[in-house]
């Protein structure tokens, strides 16, 4: 090969490195601006979320926990049923244990009719009622002493808005066990697919179910698992512009922007084990009114249960 010609060749070299190097560098900077994208709403939404809450330190635990150790945490789930002119009530009371050492999930139901001591009200009433008579702070103190564990943090989805955060992350797929119609829809048995009103009334339907509210509870519990699916796969990223916006205009929580990077990084394996466990009792009235009873042995039987998932002693 003559000079000239190796020169000509070198020149193309350069020329292809160049243009390779301006594809990475584009690419780059697409990315990146992508991911910053991402950042900013997601930090927007949080930000939108976030309600720090006015109460006591829990003495359920003698130290706070600390996500950064990756040590085991608790969070209540509260689905509101917001009214006009009124507080409303948490239909859906949900307590979920996150330990990452055993990369497990246990996730609890209480039914809305539970009889309890309602801590700040000092008085026996239905567990959901916590919730309007002194909201978040109540309903939290009141569930930590129901369940003996400490309640870390505090989720809070307003149940009307729901659907749209289904709608956000391209709907839920459930394995329904109950043939049956709700509100217009029928729900037959098998492997369903469903849009946000068809999950919010998927979710709402318990007098026609021979389990009643367990089987609501069961269903409730299947949406939430459909999300955080749906939410944690790739497909879900070209819609996080409408999943944040979901998010931020129907739930509050006391967790932080930075608490919720963290717990992504040290607790996303957890989220692949989730264990629902039912919580027994017997229906039965008293003075008229409707109440669920759980007896003392089942109480502890959960509590133990929750205790030695948060390591605590």
């Amino acid at each position: 090969m003559s000079l000239r010609s190796e020169k000509k060749s070198n020149k193309k070299k350069k020329k292809w490195v160049k243009i390779l190097v301006s594809v990475f560098i584009v690419l780059f900077l697409a990315i990146g601006a992508y991911v910053f994208s991402v950042y900013n709403s997601l930090s927007n939404a949080v930000e939108t979320m976030h309600s720090p809450i006015d109460r006591e330190k829990s003495d359920k635990r003698t130290e706070n926990v600390e996500l950064e150790k990756a040590q085991p945490f608790s969070v209540l789930l509260l689905g509101v049923d917001e009214r006009k002119n009124d507080a409303g009530r948490s239909d859906s009371i949900i307590v979920l244990t996150v330990n990452p050492t055993e990369n497990s999930v246990k996730m609890v139901s209480i039914p809305r009719d539970t009889r309890t001591e309602i801590i700040g009200k000092g008085k026996m009433d239905k567990i959901n009622h916590a919730y309007a008579f002194g909201g978040v702070e109540m309903s939290m103190a009141t569930v930590e002493n129901f369940l003996d564990i400490p309640i870390d943090y505090f989720i809070q989805v307003n149940m009307e808005g729901f659907k749209d955060i289904v709608d956000a992350v391209g709907g839920v797929t459930v394995q329904n066990t109950l043939d049956f119609s709700y509100e217009g829809t029928h729900f037959k048995p098998g492997t369903l697919t469903l849009s946000g009103a068809e999950a919010l009334k998927y979710s709402r339907m318990r007098y026609d179910d021979p389990q009643g509210d367990f089987g609501r509870q069961a269903r409730q519990r299947q949406i939430i698992q459909g999300v955080i699916n749906e939410g944690a796969s790739l497909s879900s990223l070209k819609n996080y512009g409408d999943i944040f916006e979901a998010l931020g205009n129907n739930v509050k929580t006391s967790l932080t922007f930075s608490e919720m990077v963290t717990i992504q990084s040290k607790y996303k394996a957890a989220s692949k084990s989730i264990e629902q466990i039912q919580l027994t009792g017997s229906g039965g009235k008293i003075d008229g009114i409707y109440y669920f009873n759980v007896a003392d042995e089942e109480k502890a039987r959960i509590q133990q249960l929750l205790k030695d998932h948060l390591d605590l002693q």
